[in-house]
């Protein structure tokens, strides 16, 4: 094998300038995000929620507009770059100026989830880690005060989250207000790794009192701040929230430009995503005969459901089984079909501290110290997982899907900067790269056997269900004949969703109200799938003979996560 190329290096342009100045901009309204980036200095901070705040986001926004307007780009990154900030900032704009950030609330990606989920993130081997979670608990009341604010203001201009995704936040943060909840289990179960550092011997792993009383006390002022979320959401936004989920064609138009980063015919992709099921239906039908003679689908997944070399019992073998196969992919892809750089090729997979259901990669720190990890969050009482649904999903979080398209945009930081490496997330570009991975690795035999095929149909089947489903609810278009009559409402969804979706009832009912609250987020991934496999197909034709697909890859995810139009513009232009 051969060794992976050095990293490439450019000289920074007066557009890079631009650029990481509206990062470090971004990084300082957002402690979180610095956080998630692994950044030191703010751990005990939070950005402001407030209208204020967002509004603070929309100024540096236009003000980095402004600067690009003058200057023109030194070479193909740098066109890019500029290409890529126009596309996302202004459309930054567009959301601001509708006031629909305002009304940000749902079950999965909105400050309700966002306040809390950054714990997860944060390291917990030192006593200074310990204090720094006790310092953002502190602060929790400070960022749901501000959260309200903005839904106030929403509300006030007729602009609230209907009333099924403001159950489920209610709901959620009860959760997180109980005695037993999160806050109070955080800091109830605080340990050290190890010894600690610093010079602070804790024996057993166990705090100083003194830090564990702050972390209590903490824990409850976190906790209290919920209670205070659940009591405005229940007393004064559930009254003023519509019953009607669907958006309409106009804002989910808006919300599908911000995931995929390229406006699409929504009719011809709704039709599209109907033959898409169609076809991936079919495949399955010819995979279920390859397990049993005469097997239907459903048939077929009973005997894969019952085979005891497809089973994992308990949360902790799900944990090791994911992270051999992770570990295998990585070792049997680098510098054969992918450049992985040696600091890339640690993935930890982890059973996330919540039961809510999903699973989802985040990224490594901009030094590599803490690494792209994968995470499962079960929900309460699953305790039972089979192999061959799960295969695909693997790759798709880790090598060669996230994992690979995160962590590679992280390591160039001799080539982009800071914003294109750790600033801009594209759904469509990153999700349909994702599944565009798993399709991948079946063409490279990696789900030749027909039950891990199967798994990878079932992951696919439902990404284009929900394109079905999301574009024909939210704009309440026609059934498909084969799929029931009149138009889409949630209640025919739900029913669609049950024959298509092949997963349990918990994770059913979290996905629904997933694509209900949060409107063109799940397209994004099937139809970023499809404009990724346009483009190495327009590529593949231009380049003829000499085309090369490693080099594609590499020169794909070289770029960074960015809309998919950009994308076409670097790789065809």
């Amino acid at each position: 094998m051969t060794t992976n190329t050095a990293k490439p290096t450019r000289d920074r342009t007066p557009i890079d300038a631009v650029a990481d100045s509206y990062m470090d901009t971004v990084l300082a309204l957002d402690p979180g995000f610095a956080t998630e980036l692994g950044l030191p200095g703010r751990e005990t901070e939070y950005r402001d929620f407030s209208p204020a705040g967002l509004e603070s986001m929309v100024v540096a926004a236009r003000n980095a507009l402004d600067q690009l307007s003058d200057l023109e780009p030194q070479d193909d990154v740098d066109k890019v770059t500029l290409h890529a900030m126009r596309e996302r900032l202004g459309l930054d704009l567009e959301v601001h100026r509708t006031g629909w950030d305002l009304a940000d609330l749902n079950n999965i990606a909105s400050p309700a989830q966002n306040i809390r989920s950054i714990f997860d993130l944060m390291p917990t081997a030192t006593v200074r880690d310990w204090d720094h979670i006790a310092g953002r608990m502190e602060n929790v009341p400070g960022a749901i005060e501000g959260y309200i604010a903005s839904l106030r203001a929403g509300m006030e201009k007729g602009l609230v989250a209907a009333s099924r995704q403001v159950r489920n936040v209610i709901e959620q943060a009860e959760k997180h207000a109980a005695a037993d909840g999160f806050f109070m289990m955080l800091a109830g179960n605080a340990t050290l790794e190890g010894n600690g550092t610093e010079g602070e011997d804790s024996p057993n792993g166990a705090l100083p009192a003194v830090t564990q009383e702050r972390l209590n006390l903490a824990a409850e002022t976190a906790r209290a701040a919920y209670g205070l979320l659940v009591r405005f959401l229940r007393t004064e936004l559930a009254a003023a929230a519509p019953e009607k989920d669907a958006v309409g064609a106009e804002r989910y138009s808006l919300a599908s430009r911000a995931f995929l980063g390229s406006a699409v015919d929504l009719a011809e992709t709704y039709a599209w995503g109907v033959a898409e099921l169609d076809r991936i239906i079919a495949e399955q039908r010819q995979v279920a005969e390859q397990i049993a003679p005469g097997a239907s689908i459903e048939e077929a997944k009973k005997i894969l459901n019952e085979d005891p070399a497809r089973q994992l019992h308990g949360t902790e073998a799900l944990k090791e089984w994911m992270q051999k196969l992770s570990d295998q992919a990585v070792a049997e892809l680098t510098d054969v079909q992918f450049e992985i750089p040696e600091i890339m090729r640690r993935l930890e997979c982890r059973i996330a501290p919540t039961q809510e259901g999903g699973i989802y990669y985040t990224g490594p720190s901009d030094d590599f110290s803490r690494p792209g990890r994968m995470w499962w969050s079960v929900p309460e009482g699953e305790d039972s997982f089979t192999t061959w649904a799960e295969t695909t999903t693997v790759y798709h979080e880790g090598v060669p899907g996230h994992h690979l398209q995160v962590a590679t945009a992280t390591y160039q930081s001799g080539l982009l900067n800071n914003w294109r490496r750790n600033g801009c997330w594209v759904s469509g570009h990153g999700e349909g790269w994702a599944l565009y991975a798993e399709r991948l690795m079946d063409q490279l035999g990696y789900l030749s056997d027909p039950g891990d095929k199967m798994g990878m149909l079932n992951g696919q089947r439902m990404r284009a269900a929900r394109v079905v489903f999301d574009i024909g609810v939210h704009l309440e278009l026609e059934v498909p004949s084969q799929w029931g009559e009149g138009t889409w409402t949630p209640e025919k969804g739900y029913a669609f969703l049950q024959e298509n979706l092949d997963i349990s009832e918990g994770q059913l009912n979290f996905e629904f109200n997933r694509y209900l609250g949060w409107p063109g987020q799940a397209p994004a991934y099937k139809v970023g799938q499809r404009l990724w496999e346009q483009i190495r197909a327009a590529r593949e034709e231009a380049d003829g003979d000499s085309f090369d697909l490693k080099t594609f890859h590499s020169q794909a995810l070289n770029l960074g996560s960015v809309g998919l139009d950009t994308l076409k513009n670097a790789l065809l232009s």
